[in-house]
């Protein structure tokens, strides 16, 4: 999609297929709505008294005014003013991109953006702007026989005064790597766990590789993983015919600062049966998503290099599959991770963190700034905190902070928990250094405080994103999360 700015101070001569305003309840227009309903001869007022109680989230489109070039007006409720702040905004946005959408509308103009927020600039809501509409984009057709030839949102304009337009193309752009990273990361946790194995990830890494200048990849196969004694990760894979892969991403622009690097670390479970713990049968397709971390991991890492950020940041995706076979685990196996530390196994279905601290100790090669992992790891998650917020924990309060604040910018929840040693008493085996799951209770909790083991070497954040990562029913599918907090803090850390 083609964003670009559009200052005429004359909005009822600009000619577009869709001109999106603005109107709060009780009849307050936006100072653009204002403008075309003056232009109109009162069009929009006419309509705010009989029809459209602008409510959030509601649309009405006006065709063919008299005196406005623009094909359609397109009226967005925007709901109680002195409550109208910037996740309202998204909200709007998300409305105009979904009607332009469903319309099959080619190019558009969003005033919305001209409309302050105590809590945003211009950027800001422009950002958010251009993410709505490239996420309208969306549609899985992947391993449909038959594909609609649905029409794409192909160019958009942000209006704004003349003097504001450098940050607008400031947040537009970095929307618009947003939206394509989240749509990448939607694609491949939505393709099915027979398409999208680790070996197609790997192949998807080289593909960035290919595409842009700044990013390196190095894939590890299996007798490479063995050199590294990953013996954590390997039991987890050994029981699937699918080979592991563990996957690293380096952005490297040419002229990055001296900074220690940034690190991101996904969970890449590209089908998880819980092996001989196995899950229970309805909803087990739903495992395909247990990459959704890595998938967010290579959705950060393309919008990192689409952006060129002036900073090496490092992905990293331990990718496998966990199936019931005569070479699985078993509950009550020992095992030794990369650090040396011993695991016992009471559940096989509690292989994320398996997995995951392998790569964490992986990641203390690069002497990190900071690591982030993200994994949908415990349903215990979804019980605390539902499908609204990811679940956040962290041994360094800087680092959470800093997560919270692009959370709040981008309207992309999380809710911090604890990891004190209380918790990590509930860890304790009488056969091996550590066990991999607690005592009954707090169970994304204690999985946490596993991880927290093997990252005391640096600043360190996980993203339970079980919760959050993809979407149930009737509209089943990725959702994206959180590429757009991992994006927003990684571009705080080189402002």
């Amino acid at each position: 999609m083609e964003f670009s700015t559009q200052t005429s101070t004359d909005l009822a001569q600009i000619n577009t297929e869709a001109l999106a305003v603005g109107v709060f309840k009780n009849q307050v227009l936006s100072p653009a709505a204002e403008q075309i309903d003056q232009a109109s001869g009162g069009a929009i007022r006419s309509v705010l008294e009989s029809e459209f109680k602008a409510d959030a989230k509601s649309s009405l489109v006006l065709r063919h005014l008299n005196g406005v070039a623009a094909k359609r007006v397109v009226i967005i409720g925007l709901g109680e003013k002195d409550k109208y702040n910037a996740k309202a905004h998204a909200a709007a946005e998300a409305t105009f991109a979904h009607y332009a959408k469903g319309a099959s509308i080619t190019e558009v103009v969003s005033t919305l953006a001209s409309i302050d927020t105590a809590d945003s600039s211009i950027a800001d809501r422009s950002r958010a702007a251009a993410q709505a509409l490239g996420y309208a984009n969306y549609k899985y057709d992947a391993t449909l026989s038959q594909k609609e030839k649905a029409t794409a949102i192909q160019r958009a304009a942000i209006w704004s005064a003349p003097t504001l337009a450098a940050e607008v193309e400031t947040g537009f752009k970095q929307g618009k790597a947003i939206a394509d990273g989240v749509n990448f990361t939607r694609l491949l946790a939505d393709l099915p766990p027979n398409v999208c194995t680790p070996t197609y990830l790997a192949q998807e890494a080289k593909k960035l590789d290919e595409q842009f200048d700044s990013l390196k990849v190095e894939v590890l196969e299996r007798k490479q993983i063995e050199a590294l004694k990953m013996g954590s990760f390997l039991s987890v894979a050994k029981g699937s015919d699918e080979p592991p892969v563990f996957i690293v991403i380096k952005h490297t622009p040419s002229t990055a600062s001296d900074e220690a690097p940034l690190v991101l670390v996904g969970k890449g479970l590209t089908f998880d049966a819980g092996g001989i713990s196995l899950k229970p049968a309805a909803n087990m397709d739903e495992m395909k998503y247990d990459m959704g971390g890595a998938a967010s991991v290579f959705g950060a890492m393309r919008a990192v290099a689409e952006l060129g950020l002036n900073r090496e940041i490092i992905g990293i995706v331990a990718a496998c599959e966990n199936l019931p076979s005569g070479r699985a685990n078993k509950p009550g196996d020992v095992v030794t991770s990369m650090a040396g530390k011993t695991i016992e196994i009471l559940n096989t279905d509690a292989e994320g963190r398996l997995v995951l601290c392998d790569a964490l100790t992986y990641a203390e090669r690069f002497k990190p700034a900071a690591v982030i992992n993200i994994a949908t790891l415990t349903g215990a998650c979804i019980v605390a905190l539902g499908d609204i917020n990811s679940g956040l924990f962290s041994n360094n309060d800087d680092l959470a902070e800093q997560i919270k604040e692009a959370s709040q910018q981008t309207n992309d929840g999380v809710w911090q928990l604890p990891i004190t040693d209380e918790y990590q008493a509930k860890l304790k085996s009488n056969f091996a250094d550590i066990a991999n799951i607690g005592t009954p209770g707090a169970g994304s909790i204690t999985a946490a405080c596993f991880l927290a083991r093997f990252t005391e070497s640096y600043p360190w954040a996980h993203l339970d994103v079980a919760g959050t990562a993809w979407s149930s029913g009737a509209n089943k599918g990725a959702t994206g999360r959180p590429v757009p907090l991992l994006v927003q803090y990684l571009i705080n850390q080189t402002a």
